[in-house]
């Protein structure tokens, strides 16, 4: 029988079956494509290299760059020195 022929069938039938059979058809290829999926991603993670990724993340770049950063000081001692100088320039003002 050829496929136009079952298509044929298919039309023929009432509505609720050629539901059922969409539906049915529709789940079948969804889970052949995550099989798909699946094999890739197993293969993905086979093949992946961690050495290979952290030196495309560079890494040590960074680690250089965080060093030449200026250390942060308490700013506790710069705010109480502003507030003095205030204090001093709101008395005059007075």
């Amino acid at each position: 029988m050829k496929f136009s022929d079952y298509l044929k069938k298919i039309q023929n039938l009432p509505l609720t079956k050629r539901k059922i059979i969409f539906w049915i058809l529709i789940i079948v290829l969804g889970l052949i494509i995550i099989a798909f999926w699946v094999m890739g991603l197993k293969q993905t993670i086979k093949n992946f290299s961690g050495e290979k990724a952290l030196n495309e993340m560079n890494f040590p770049n960074l680690k250089e760059e965080l060093d030449i950063l200026p250390d942060l000081k308490d700013p506790t001692e710069e705010i109480k020195k502003d507030l003095d100088s205030i204090k001093k320039l709101q008395e005059k003002t007075e």
